[in-house]
């Protein structure tokens, strides 16, 4: 039978036919020689050519007969009647059959090729093995005439539901090309077994772990205690920046005092060596976008407390005797975690190799856009350095979402405790802190202590003097005021004619000053940094703005969002009430008669240099040992700690958060004792009788109600809640001790 073909569909039938022939000739090609594997971690067009040949074949014969099927479907080709398009097909079709019979057996004959390869390769390099790629793998397992059906499994009840999602949306990221999805069911359902853990294994398949799933721990070397710091000056000096720059002589500065302590810590521990981690401090606010800003900021009076607080955690861990990796490079993290190339949307390629991943909210949402489905598996490994702290309520992000606690800063999910803070402030989480600058009481002279008669005003922006002038201006009256305002180039001065403004000092500098003067002046603002803390140990007086009401989320720009409830009654609540007078007062500055007072009777005492435990170089580095050897996330048969003799459980008063309640008895109220008081029994001990007990989600419980004797318990531990409190219910709250001048710590803890 004749068929009438229009010569433009007979030229495209022939342009088919040719294009098909010529790529199964180029695609079957093998060369005679392989390259090594290329490193992990780069994009199939960086890893050239190698394995690609059968995929594009694959993908050209389905293309070919949709082509086919869209050809008999035109509308222009009057010519053709039913039955012709029918045979039509059929030639086609048959000629398709011919050609995939073809490229079975070209496959063999690949196959044959490669394992001549391999041994040629192994004769002449038997000290190394060939491991293929990941997408190699997938693809030989996902061949051309290979029939996938979506399997019902009830264990894996979202696959066909992630396999319908993949059809659609493979190509929005090139990691699932990287990982040898092609669009096809096989190899969709080859990838979301054996890289994602959303469908079952299938037959005939590898049904090993995961590729990125942990590993057994196998790294064994102890940690010493050290007494240099050369690792840690090589580690920091492979960043760059002014932010690392300060860190790198924050280090310098202060390392002879840091290797004094190491000694001391070396000669007086019994502890056996623990295991050595293997860390990566990844300070996410100085990567990225957000990094240059920060940069922007450090040499014109920027916030530098979270820089301090880096300095001196990568001490600590070196002084401990861990191994330490320090990046500000986003693109470096991915390496580093060993993510897939693309935009995050796949898993990481192995096993991460970091035991502690310590880092900051930036730097959370970074690890979660290189990790893919990774990221809730080794979230247990995260340390976040959140200075002002994240509550519970905030954390939780359903929770958040349903009781208006949703803010920018929350709903990660993690355990409270992982949050780490500059001030012990939020007991829900670890308070990490920092090392004071200090004066050595026994290296002084007894006329060190008595002071000139200066002030330093605490604030190097101008916009944090606004509405100050008089408060400033009566203690003016009184001591000679300085000041460290950063000041812009060809711009004139806002400040007081009475005040004398240095410009913005080095660190070295500004200690310098501070030494001299009597009194450090806050304004109000910055809150809750690390320079009032540093002043009072090198002999000055904090004088500080009370806040009446208190400030918080609820009436103040710089707290609204933040993840806590907390009530800021000064600019420094910690220093009001840890130190307090004679070293801290606290003042109303819009009273001057109140702050003329002060500052005479600040003037007629003598005081020596003061700094808690907990702010010098030992305190900070029993504490991060502890939290090292002790705090266990990823584990639920770890021992309670602090452990469970510790506990102390007090019934507040109506309205109280456990906070309040576990500090009017001198204790400090410890999250991790929650699960050891949230039962019945813990009621019936207390002698409360409960009319009802009610298992809730609910970051008030376990808690009482007077109003029908209700008793509540937490269901979901992750809201467990010290600073939560309601005026309807009275809080179980589990208290501990504390050492003298260590908050984090209970005597039984060391």
């Amino acid at each position: 039978m004749h068929v009438a073909l229009r010569p433009r569909s007979g030229c495209l039938v022939l342009c088919l036919c040719l294009s098909m022939f010529t790529l199964l000739l180029q695609s079957l090609w093998v060369p005679l020689e392989t390259t090594k594997d290329e490193p992990a971690g780069r994009s199939p067009e960086e890893q050239g050519q190698r394995g690609l040949g059968i995929r594009r074949l694959a993908l050209r014969l389905e293309a070919l007969s949709t082509q086919v099927q869209r050809l008999s479907r035109e509308r222009d080709v009057p010519q053709l009647t039913r039955e012709d398009i029918s045979l039509l097909l059929q030639s086609f079709r048959k000629d398709q059959q011919g050609l995939a019979h073809l490229v079975e057996r070209e496959l063999k004959r690949v196959s044959q090729r490669l394992d001549q390869l391999s041994r040629h390769q192994h004769h002449h390099h038997s000290h190394q093995s060939h491991v293929p790629s990941r997408n190699d793998v997938l693809r030989l397992h996902t061949g051309p005439n290979e029939k996938c059906e979506v399997p019902m499994d009830r264990a894996y009840p979202v696959c066909a539901e992630k396999v319908e999602f993949l059809r659609t949306r493979w190509q929005s990221d090139p990691c699932y090309a990287f990982y040898g999805v092609d669009g096809t069911t096989c190899s969709i359902l080859t990838y979301l077994s054996q890289i994602e853990d959303f469908c079952p294994p299938r037959l005939g398949r590898n049904q090993s772990a995961l590729p990125w799933h942990q590993k057994p721990h196998s790294y064994t070397e102890k940690a010493e205690i050290r007494t240099t710091l050369s690792q840690l000056h090589w580690v920091i000096g492979n960043n760059s920046g002014a932010a690392v720059n300060f860190i790198q002589s924050r280090v310098e500065r202060m390392s002879k005092r840091w290797i004094q302590a190491a000694l001391r810590m070396r000669r007086s521990s019994s502890k056996t060596a623990s295991t050595q981690m293997r860390v990566l401090l990844y300070p996410g606010a100085l990567a990225g976008s957000v990094g240059q800003r920060f940069e922007a900021l450090v040499d014109r009076g920027g916030p530098l407390g979270e820089l301090v607080q880096w300095a001196d955690l990568s001490v600590c861990l070196t002084i401990l005797g861990h191994n330490l990796t320090f990046s500000t490079s986003q693109q470096q993290l991915h390496s580093l975690v060993g993510a897939a190339p693309g935009r995050g949307s796949c898993p990481i390629q192995r096993p991460l190799t970091y035991d502690l991943i310590y880092t900051d909210y930036h730097g959370l949402a970074h690890l979660q856009g290189a990790m893919g489905l990774a990221f809730l598996h080794y979230q247990c490994r995260f340390r976040i350095l959140d200075s002002f702290g994240t509550e519970p309520a905030f954390n939780l992000g359903s929770y958040a979402n349903s009781h208006g606690y949703k803010t920018l800063w929350g709903s990660w999910g993690l355990q409270p405790l992982q949050y780490m803070t500059m001030f012990p402030h939020t007991p829900d989480n670890s308070f990490l802190g920092f090392v004071s600058e200090e004066t050595r009481v026994e290296e002084l002279e007894p006329d060190t202590y008595r002071k000139d008669r200066i002030a330093v005003v605490y604030g190097k922006q101008d916009y944090m003097w606004q509405g100050k002038s008089e408060y400033v201006e009566v203690i003016s009256e009184e001591l000679e005021t300085h000041a460290t305002v950063y000041q812009p180039p060809g711009l004139t001065s806002n400040l007081p004619s009475f005040i004398r403004n240095h410009g913005l000092l080095s660190q070295e500098h500004f200690l310098r000053l501070l030494r001299r003067a009597k009194v450090f002046v806050g304004l109000g603002f910055p809150y809750e940094g690390p320079a009032p803390i540093e002043a009072i140990a090198l002999g000055c007086v904090f004088l500080q703005p009370r806040f009446d009401p208190p400030h918080s989320s609820d009436n103040n720009d710089f707290y609204k969002g933040k993840p806590t409830t907390r009530q800021i009654s000064s600019q420094h609540p910690y220093a009001e009430k840890f130190i307090g007078k004679p070293h801290v007062w606290t003042v109303d500055v819009t009273n001057k008669t109140e702050v003329r007072e002060a500052i005479r009777a600040i003037l007629r005492t003598e005081l020596k240099p003061f700094i808690p435990r907990e702010f010098t170089c030992e305190g900070m580095l029993e504490r991060v040992r502890s939290y090292i050897a002790h705090q266990n996330f990823c584990s639920k048969s770890v021992p309670t700690w602090p452990p469970e003799s510790t506990l102390r459980v007090h019934l507040g008063p109506l309205g109280q958060s456990c906070v309040s309640v576990c500090r009017q008895s001198s204790l400090v109220c410890e999250p991790a004792l929650f699960p050891n008081l949230n039962s019945p029994a813990a009621f019936a001990r207390l002698k409360i009788g409960c009319t009802s007990m009610e298992l809730e989600v609910n970051h008030l419980f376990p808690s009482y109600s007077p109003w029908g004797r209700h008793c509540g318990l937490q269901q979901n531990p992750l809201l467990f809640s010290c600073a939560g409190s309601d005026p309807s219910y009275r809080r179980l709250c589990p208290c501990r001790a504390h050492l003298p001048g260590q908050v984090a710590l209970c005597p039984d803890c060391l």
